[in-house]
């Protein structure tokens, strides 16, 4: 890859993060519409794509992004209001953002589309719809000239004018200085609105020096030039004047709003308060010596009462405190800005992956070491394969967190959809997310995001109820889908909860008789009526819509989460809501298992399932051998032999000894009885090739530290296989 293809790279992953974030700080907004930390990141979002746009020559980016950052700029400056309208227009505008990146990334020599361009101007025009408080505001006569009298410093500095503070010492004159002389080279720079002249310090009578000089000027000066100009006249008398400028109110906004933009430079350092203030033209070198100087002083004569630089240039009138106050701010963020990044580092996900084998052949590799001490007898070389073992468990674990990630983020993402979809529904739907901080595999979280989208579109269009017909139920017109992660028995449990009309199980069962999924004398439980909305072309939806109600699409949502090794199950009461709840597990590279042997084959169950080992006996179980049930100190469970599953057996030996291993998938516990018990295994998972990959029952493969392969059981279709038949649960073996 080229330098250039590794930049585009760099830019089209920092773009889609940007997007990202710019479309949870408006959706914020919505709830929030003054929060000005969203409003600064949407529009920093926008102001660094147009730059980095501009690196590469994408104009038609550069374009479009100029448009919307213009508005945003409106709404920072308090120009513009935000409310639900514009919200919905920048929305589209991110999604028209994203969709000029792909095509200058895709078709970077073609012409834009027609199609394209059509949005693009429709978007601008929607954004330039709005009057922006300024334009509907009555223009205001400019400012008079005051006299004297009314020269006051809070009025002085309103519109455009400086307000100048000069303070000639009683040697001026001696040492050859012509106040007058500065102030008619101040007038080469633009226009003296007024002037205040003082002496306060003028002695009275015979005491008062005619060679002294006690002039002192307040100047308000309109002009377009900065600090550093204005400065620059008075520069030879800075020796035998005081001189303090004060800028407008227009200047000190300008220096807040260059503060406010982002420190977008690749190993940004963190600049000085002096320095910063200099940076922007809202302090000159000479003032920040000044203040240096006076600190220094100050720390002379009382280390402990030295004020802060910042408060010093308050003090001294040199910056306003609202501008120091922001450039502290701005400081502050910098340095969590790099502490930030010093803790993180871009990793190529192939790299990543690369090394996960790697650890996998490494943990191979230590069982096969670990075999070969124990079957040689090697006492000596005992400790240090004990303690290798222990190093390659927490590698393992350790290049394994490497690719675990919060699903906060992903969770995050459907605020959009839930959005987008109640307004085209007209439905009131709030979305809530609580455990978002729950990690696990990044592999895992990439494909469960379209099984998670078409669930939620589903609870939006059939769960959650118009706002009329949740007023006549005595509901609140506010629907609410119920977003929520966390950890259980080594799977992470994600659940889809609305508060909507739940699912009727009568009519499903009638669409399923009338598709021939049942038969109308079948008996079923309420679960596995809810079940079958998980067949191909079932649907209770009376009318196919956009979203949904054509029966396509829970088949592969449930088809999807069991490629993962998952389980997808629902829950409902009618008038209540429905909870969809899905099992998955944390990593699809390594986990510990727990080795078993059933006629001469090894089987891994994952570790994290087995709750425990008893030995298949009547001193500790009753078993039911015709109903395949078992009674484990009062609690009743199905049993599966995995000698009887895999290989058909007919009958049953009882010469040898067999042991149970219970494990749970869910709320449910099931027994499988093997042969022979061997304790852990760490479990590289190794997939099956397409000539197995229909075999049930099993999930993937390992190679033990023999050289031999052991399969992993689908611990979840062995729990479905045992448990098919409800029916033989009432039966009972407590009694």
């Amino acid at each position: 890859m080229s330098e250039l293809d590794a930049a585009i790279q760099t830019f089209v992953q920092e773009a889609e993060e940007l997007l990202a974030e710019m479309e949870l700080a408006l959706l914020g907004l919505e709830d929030n519409p003054d929060d000005s930390e969203s409003i600064n990141s949407v529009f920093r979002a926008m102001h660094t794509i147009k730059g980095s746009s501009g690196l590469f020559g994408f104009d038609s980016i550069v374009a479009f992004a100029h448009e919307a950052e213009t508005v945003l700029d409106q709404v920072r400056r308090g120009q513009r209001e935000i409310d639900g309208a514009l919200i919905s227009t920048l929305l589209n505008c991110k999604d028209h953002t994203s969709k000029l990146i792909e095509h200058c990334l895709t078709e970077a020599e073609q012409e834009l589309p027609q199609e394209l361009k059509l949005t693009g101007e429709s978007l601008i025009k929607q954004l330039g719809g709005a009057t922006t408080k300024q334009e509907s505001m009555p223009v205001e006569a400019d400012s008079k000239r005051g006299s004297s009298e009314s020269s006051e410093t809070e009025d002085d500095t309103n519109g455009n004018n400086w307000v100048i503070l000069l303070e000639f010492g009683p040697d001026a004159l001696r040492n050859g200085m012509d106040p007058l002389s500065f102030i008619r080279y101040l007038k080469t720079l633009g226009d003296i609105v007024d002037i205040l002249t003082s002496a306060p310090d003028l002695p009275i009578g015979e005491t008062m020096d005619p060679e002294s000089c006690y002039l002192h000027f307040k100047i308000v000066f309109r002009g377009n030039t900065d600090k550093q100009g204005i400065e620059s006249v008075f520069e030879f008398a800075e020796d035998d004047c005081e001189i303090r400028i004060i800028p407008p109110h227009s200047q000190i906004e300008h220096y807040l709003d260059l503060l406010a933009e982002p420190s977008d430079e690749d190993g940004a350092q963190v600049e000085r308060l002096g320095e910063m203030l200099i940076n922007i033209g809202a302090l000159t070198p000479k003032e920040v010596a000044k203040a240096l100087q006076r600190q220094s002083e100050d720390k002379a004569e009382s280390p402990e009462q030295a004020k802060p630089i910042g408060e010093i240039l308050v003090e001294q009138q040199s910056a306003e405190q609202p501008v120091v106050e922001q450039a502290l701010k701005k400081q502050q963020s910098v340095k969590q800005k790099i502490a930030a990044e010093a803790n993180y580092i871009r990793v190529d996900s192939e790299k990543l992956g690369k090394l996960i084998n790697l650890v996998g052949e490494l943990v191979i590799s230590g069982a096969a070491m670990r075999m070969m001490v124990d079957r040689h007898g090697l006492s000596d070389v005992e400790e240090v394969a004990v303690s290798m073992n222990d190093l390659v468990s927490e590698i393992r674990d350790t290049a394994l967190e490497l690719r675990m990630v919060a699903i906060g983020e992903t969770f995050s993402r459907f605020r959009r959809v839930v959005r987008d979809v109640s307004n085209e529904l007209n439905k009131q739907i709030e979305l809530k997310i609580t455990g978002g901080e729950t990690e696990l595999d990044k592999t895992v979280v990439e494909k469960i995001n379209d099984p998670l989208t078409h669930l939620i579109r589903n609870s939006l269009d059939h769960g959650i109820e118009m706002p009329e017909q949740r007023r006549a139920a005595g509901k609140p017109e506010q629907g609410t889908v119920h977003l929520n992660a966390y950890h259980d028995s080594g799977h992470i449990v994600i659940q889809i909860a609305d508060d909507g009309a739940g699912l009727n199980d009568e009519k499903i069962r009638t669409k399923a008789i009338a598709n021939g999924l049942i038969t109308p004398d079948q008996v079923l439980t309420k679960q596995e009526v809810f079940d079958l909305i998980f067949e191909a072309g079932l649907s209770t939806k009376d009318e196919a819509s956009n979203l949904s109600g054509r029966g396509v699409g829970m088949d592969v949502v449930r088809r999807n989460i069991e490629a993962l090794r998952g389980s997808v199950s629902l829950d409902s009461e009618p008038g209540q809501g429905t909870t969809v709840t899905i099992h998955l597990p944390l990593t699809l590279a390594i986990i510990d298992g727990f080795m078993v042997e059933a006629e001469q084959e090894c089987y891994i169950i994952p570790l994290s399932m087995v709750e425990e080992c008893v030995e298949m006996s009547p001193e500790e179980c009753e078993v039911d051998e015709i109903q395949h049930y078992v009674n484990l100190r009062g609690e009743v469970m199905p049993y599966l032999r995995l000698g009887d599953y895999f290989n058909n057996r007919k009958q049953h030996s009882n010469i040898h000894r067999e042991s149970m291993v219970v494990v749970r998938f869910g709320q449910t516990k099931v027994g499988f009885v093997v042969d022979k018990l061997h304790g852990e295994h760490q479990t590289v998972i190794k997939p099956l090739g397409k000539v197995f990959e229909q075999l049930k029952g099993i999930s993937g493969a390992t190679v033990l530290g023999s050289g031999d392969v052991a399969l992993i059981l689908d611990v979840q279709g062995l729990v479905q296989f045992a448990t098919r038949d409800k029916s033989r649960a009432s039966i009972g073996l407590a009694g």
